[in-house]
């Protein structure tokens, strides 16, 4: 492109194509030398020569103009810096300083741009990772580029904005070395749609031994369409220019003197190809032939619809450059999101630090410091101890914290809906959580030879303390690949607890009209995250790629026996239904139980089904001959809490037991559930069960008597959060919390007992809702001889089992005679 093009000549310089000026020239001293008669041979031969030399020397001020652009720019004060001094000057580093005596002097980014984006990207780097670079960054473009954007800008000499810009970066890279070779350990290469993480660049350098040559990037060999048509032979390749590209002092000062043979021997159009042909041919070294460079220097193929959506993608944090940001404004989006990252990371770092000092203190025989008046130690009090599921203990029954379960739908106790889809928020802080314990578990990836990518989280647990922290359970499926040695891939399972702990609550005053500037300069403060991962990840380099048969085992080790105690007084049609799914779930399924069923006579007016209860257990006996189950009789009046002591009698401590009532239903993963969730000597399972509302009211037209007992929504019933009677334990932590109280007869109170001398003995609850666990209806009949306490419970759970409120509420709308009586009978 002529720059002349764009631009008026100053006063007294006439602009007229060469050939035209001369022709100009000879003509006019010709005519005048044919005046002369009879030496008019030697007067033209006079006129000739004085044309010429005219001729030469306005040729050379013509020519001087062209190099010297800033002579003719002079009304426009758009000067141009040629000597060494100016180009410090341009990029603002004192001429002493260098990578020997200055932290600061690591890295110079030249970035190539055009005139038409010197106000809009250039700005946009700049303003955003330019300024936090560990070196300096200048911007080259075309000689006749003008900004009155505050920009280190440099116009290369003899440049244009032509595309594709391969003078423009031969000539950077040659202006680079001119004058800034002595001051810096490496050169980078960078377009101005690209974001750079200063930070991890740096982590990234200071690893590399900047003295030997270097060319770092993407290597690429063109796509399938270019193989075999770049002149590239068999062991040559080339950096991708888009993603960036790295060069040491070692190979920049190598190219350079050779820049210009480079130029007149190009081979094809692309900048990126010529410049690694050249580096090739004169520092002898190819660019980097790491696969792992495709996430570290990234480039998306989404063109401009890059990172213009989603930024919490694995690719943008992990990523050193990110390629390519068309947009600038989505620059600046990209660039405070990577901010907030960094103030995570610094707010783990703050945690880290806290606990380590924490941990000093009590080590050293003193207090734990506070940071601040009133906080008296809050903020240490649960920053400062490690994470774990016991940080905190519950002293009653309300401060139990319940888990949400997790899966492919969410149940949530508290919910109004207790099983939905998870909600966006729920989603978006698993994504989070599971992403950065991903991130800690291959952070020395590199150097073990292998790495652990992230499928699915097969189900979970979730809850938070309202002032403390937010709590994960995961069981997650990775695949372990081994690229190193024998190379391998492996899927895993793997459980990880993770803690997200809260920080102190920050208050900041706007004045009027000024809240909306102060949200876009002010970062939300983001969730920090503990991981514990069970289970030692750093055990999977042991593994051995064995190909599984065709139908592998359930599981190799046979898991853990559960005791189940049922408490029973008549109800025999209801017993028959639990015997059904029992045969289904453990006797049909090989489950690995005991059946101890503790049977009372049936009160008076019934018909006594004892005998038909022993004949039910003895056909089944028969027919599985591998499941002990037992039926005890108990000759008194009907109590849950004798019940469940004489069954737990039949057990061993180290037996694991699970008290179960004769209206419940269950999956074989609750049964994986309790094995996973009580643990000896140190937890107690209690899930929290989908209790069925009257199917008279939720499920019209179907048949009360056979329904979906699977069917888990708000219509047909509610989580049961305030009852403790289904519990798994070990016959160890029920004699350790002094065993139920015998004393309390009939229905309900023996539970509540006991789950409060469980908190009082300070043994760890594990406290969720379990899908699988579902209480089907049945009218409940409170005796009126009970206590008052006992009478009162039971007639809330009587009221509680009628229907969803949004139902009753429909129920009372169409038949008013039910206000009508209420208003009759206060």
């Amino acid at each position: 492109m002529n720059p002349y093009q764009y631009r008026a000549p100053p006063v007294g310089i006439e602009l007229v194509p060469r050939p035209l000026k001369m022709r100009l020239i000879v003509r006019a001293l010709s005519v005048n030398s044919g005046s002369h008669g009879r030496h008019g041979t030697l007067s033209q031969l006079l006129g000739v020569t004085t044309g010429i030399v005219l001729g030469v020397v306005l040729t050379a001020a013509i020519r001087h103009l062209m190099l010297k652009p800033h002579m003719c720019l002079a009304l426009k004060n758009l000067p141009m810096y040629d000597d060494k001094n100016d180009a410090l000057r341009i990029i603002g580093l004192d001429i002493s300083q260098n990578a020997q005596n200055s932290a600061k002097n690591l890295l110079f980014v030249g970035v190539m741009t055009a005139n038409k984006y010197l106000d809009t990207r250039a700005k946009a780097v700049y303003e955003t990772w330019g300024k936090q670079l560990p070196g300096k960054i200048a911007f080259f473009s075309s000689e006749a580029s003008s900004t009155n954007v505050d920009i280190p800008l440099i116009r290369l000499r003899g440049v244009d904005d032509s595309y594709p810009p391969q003078k423009k970066s031969f000539m950077m890279i040659k202006y680079m070395a001119e004058h800034f070779a002595e001051h810096f350990e490496f050169f980078m290469r960078a377009d101005d749609d690209i974001y750079v993480r200063p930070d991890r660049l740096e982590l990234f350098l200071r690893s590399v031994n900047s003295t030997k040559s270097h060319f770092i990037g993407q290597a690429g060999k063109g796509n399938q369409e270019e193989l075999g048509h770049l002149s590239l032979k068999t062991d040559e390749n080339f950096c991708m220019g888009g993603p960036g590209v790295i060069l040491s002092r070692s190979t920049l000062l190598q190219v350079a003197p050779h820049v210009r043979d480079c130029l007149k021997n190009l081979r094809s159009t692309h900048e990126d190809v010529e410049v690694g042909r050249c580096v090739r041919k004169y520092a002898k070294v190819p660019c980097t032939w790491s696969y792992e460079m495709q996430s570290i220097l990234y480039h998306n193929s989404s063109g401009t619809e890059a990172f213009t959506g989603a930024l919490k993608q694995r690719e943008v944090h992990r990523a050193i450059t990110l390629h390519p940001i068309k947009n600038h404004t989505h620059l600046y989006r990209l660039h405070s999101y990577i901010q907030g990252l960094n103030i995570r990371s610094s707010e783990a770092e703050i945690v880290r630090l806290i606990r380590e000092l924490a941990k000093t203190s009590e080590e050293a025989g003193l207090p734990m410091p506070c940071l601040n008046e009133p906080a008296s130690g809050v903020f240490l009090d649960h920053l400062g101890t490690d994470a774990s599921l016991q940080k905190w203990m519950a002293g009653s029954e309300e401060e139990v914290l319940h888990w949400d379960f997790v899966s492919k739908a969410a149940y949530q106790p508290g919910n109004a809906n207790p099983r939905h889809k998870p909600t966006s928020g729920m989603t978006e802080g698993l994504a989070d959580a599971i992403r950065d314990v991903m991130e800690i578990i291959n952070r020395v990836s590199k150097e073990r030879g292998r790495v652990i990518d992230f499928k699915e989280v097969l189900y979970g647990y979730i809850r938070w303390h309202p002032t403390l922290a937010l709590e994960y359970i995961l069981d997650m499926l990775l695949l372990y690949k081994k690229y190193r040695g024998k190379k391998m891939t492996v899927p895993v399972r793997r459980h990880a607890y993770l803690q997200v702990p809260f920080g102190p609550l920050y208050i900041r005053e706007f004045e009027s009209g000024g809240l909306e500037e102060a949200l876009e300069s002010t970062s939300g403060i983001q969730e920090l995250v503990e991981v514990v991962v069970k289970g030692s990840i750093n055990d999977l380099s042991k593994l051995h790629y064995q190909v599984p048969p065709a139908q592998p085992p359930r599981t190799l080790l046979k898991p853990k026996k559960i005791n189940l105690i049922l408490p029973l007084a008549g109800r025999f049609k209801t017993f028959q239904r639990f015997m059904d799914d029992f045969r289904r779930v453990c006797l049909e399924g090989e489950e690995n139980v005991r059946l101890v069923v503790v049977s009372f006579r049936s009160s008076l007016g019934e018909d006594d089904t004892t005998e038909d209860v022993e004949a039910l257990i003895s056909s089944l006996q028969l027919d599985y001959p591998q499941t002990v189950m037992t039926v005890l009789q108990a000759n008194t009046t009907f109590a849950r809490a004798l019940a469940l002591e004489l069954g737990a009698g039949q057990c061993q401590d180290s037996d694991l037991m699970f008290f179960v009532d004769v209206d419940m239903t269950f999956t074989p993963a609750t049964l994986d559930r309790i094995r996973l969730h009580t643990i000896k000597g140190y937890q107690i399972y209690y899930p929290i069960v989908f209790s069925e509302f009257d199917p008279k009211f939720t499920r019209k037209g179907s048949n009360e008597d056979n329904y979906d007992h699977s069917l888990i929504n708000e219509d047909v019933g509610y989580w049961r959060a305030f009852g403790f009677g289904i519990v798994a334990m070990y016959k160890s932590e029920l004699e350790l919390a002094g065993g139920l109280d015998t004393s309390i007869l009939g229905w309900g109170g023996e539970d509540v007992d006991l789950f409060e001398k469980v908190l009082r003995r300070g043994i760890q609850i594990f406290r969720s809702a379990d899908p699988g666990l579902v209480h089907i209806f049945h009218h409940v009949d409170c005796d009126r001889n009970l206590e008052s306490s006992q009478y009162q419970m039971c007639l809330g759970t009587r009221y509680s089992t009628y229907g969803a409120p949004h139902s009753l509420v429909k129920t009372i709308l169409r038949n008013p005679e039910i206000l009508a009586y209420k208003r009759a009978n206060p």
